[in-house]
């Protein structure tokens, strides 16, 4: 009732434009109960670099709080690179292979229990009716133990070449990868594995999680998953605020949102307390980088659901992201393409028109350039393609709307998520180098 009243007063002071024509989600997300020596144990595992194949690349590559959970980036790189964010370039005694082919996601929230469906294609999702209770591209030989797909997704990057396991046969994870050797005994995992049970710190800090039996890779990744549920918890943010007790927004904010729940239909997919409605949906967004293919394939493009599903109606769909802390989380896009937020909104009021006058100067990548970079954008049938699949109509907006829809934007931050509960550690049990 006191959210309501004091809703209806700001209304009242702001005039009725600024009144949403569509309903407002509720404050209501759970988030499970976490272990407080699994949290401390996940941070150290996720700053470690000990989990990639060389060595050299942690978690926080490409996922670090100096850049709100992600790397500042369009498409980062993995193995190979060195440096962190826009000054990561390649490594001139190991060069990367090619970009990661997809923008890194922020982190926030995912320890919500909403969150099961991940990446930008929803490949890795809760599935019950599985052994292992999670659908993934290894299908049955999907282990046991995660203990949610968050959990299980975690960990998928230490199986790529291109982000954490390294090029091929250059070391052991890397030549497990390459044999087809994930999981198992002897595969990619059990090395991982191996790897931390053999680092007396790492042993006794597990000794408090999981008792005395030996550390299998699933339990490294409920640890991992634990840190990120509890570090990048962003449930604070004054729209938050707004929908528990009816705290003003600045009016620029509370204007933008009467037209993200109303006129600009913005809702219709950025729904729910986290603006996600966990769909697929093709906005022709612009591709640039390699694009998501085989090693066999020889083309750049990328299109999305389709290669789960297989369902010709999911070509070039990609998962709806969480607004949460959008704000600071650039570049924007399943492949980064707009360097910046208000480039990313005005897209969708118009998606093939955007497409259609993109300019691939509005994409930051780092250090020199492949020659996959911008291949669709330079292919007409390729952006006709990506412009066909599209699914919004277009939408009018004025600059001082859309200046509106930036402010309520930005009031989706939480700074204490932002700032992070637990921050970067000093050092990590193997030893090697801490990214800040």
């Amino acid at each position: 009732m006191k959210r309501q009243a004091t809703a209806l007063a700001l209304v009242l002071a702001l005039g009725a434009q600024t009144a949403p024509a569509g309903p407002l989600p509720q404050a209501d997300a759970r988030f499970p109960p976490l272990e407080e020596a699994s949290v401390a144990l996940g941070q150290l595992l996720f700053f470690d670099p000990i989990l990639s194949g060389s060595r050299t690349v942690s978690c926080a590559t490409c996922h670090h709080p100096r850049f709100a959970t992600s790397d500042g980036v369009a498409l980062g790189l993995g193995d190979g690179g060195t440096g962190l964010g826009p000054d990561r370039s390649h490594d001139p005694a190991n060069p990367p292979e090619q970009r990661i082919p997809r923008n890194s996601p922020a982190l926030f929230n995912l320890g919500a229990s909403e969150f099961t469906t991940f990446f930008h294609d929803g490949r890795l999702e809760t599935d019950p009716t599985r052994p292992s209770g999670i659908r993934t591209p290894l299908g049955a030989d999907m282990e046991a133990g995660f203990a949610s797909a968050l959990s299980a997704q975690a960990m998928f990057p230490v199986l790529s070449g291109d982000e954490m396991a390294g090029h091929y046969s250059e070391n052991d994870v890397a030549q497990a990868v390459r044999q087809g050797l994930l999981t198992g005994p002897g595969g990619a995992w059990s090395i991982l594995s191996d790897r931390i049970e053999a680092i007396p710190a790492y042993r006794a800090a597990f000794d408090a999680v999981i008792g005395s039996r030996e550390i299998r890779f699933a339990d490294i990744a409920n640890a991992v998953a634990d840190f990120v549920a509890f570090e990048w918890r962003a449930d604070n943010s004054p729209f938050d605020a707004y929908l528990r007790d009816g705290t003003p927004l600045p009016a620029p904010a509370a204007r933008g949102m009467a037209l993200f729940y109303g006129a600009a239909g913005c809702s219709a997919c950025h729904g729910g307390q986290f603006q996600t409605d966990h769909a697929f949906h093709a906005i022709a967004m612009p591709q640039i980088g390699p694009g998501k293919a085989a090693r066999f394939e020889r083309h750049s493009r990328d299109q999305g659901r389709i290669r789960v599903t297989g369902a010709d109606a999911d070509a070039y769909r990609f998962r709806t992201p969480s607004l949460r802390n959008v704000a600071h989380t650039a570049p924007y896009g399943h492949s980064g393409a707009y360097a910046r937020l208000e480039d990313a909104v005005r897209h969708h009021l118009d998606p093939v028109a955007a497409l259609g006058r993109y300019d691939t100067a509005q994409a930051v990548l780092p250090g020199p350039g492949f020659d996959s970079d911008f291949a669709v954008m330079r292919a007409p049938a390729e952006r006709a393609a990506i412009a066909a699949a599209n699914e919004l109509a277009p939408v009018t907006l004025s600059d001082a709307e859309i200046a509106d829809l930036l402010a309520f934007l930005d009031a989706l931050s939480d700074p204490t998520s932002l700032a992070g509960r637990m921050g970067v550690p000093d050092a990590v049990p193997s030893g090697l180098p801490v990214a800040r």
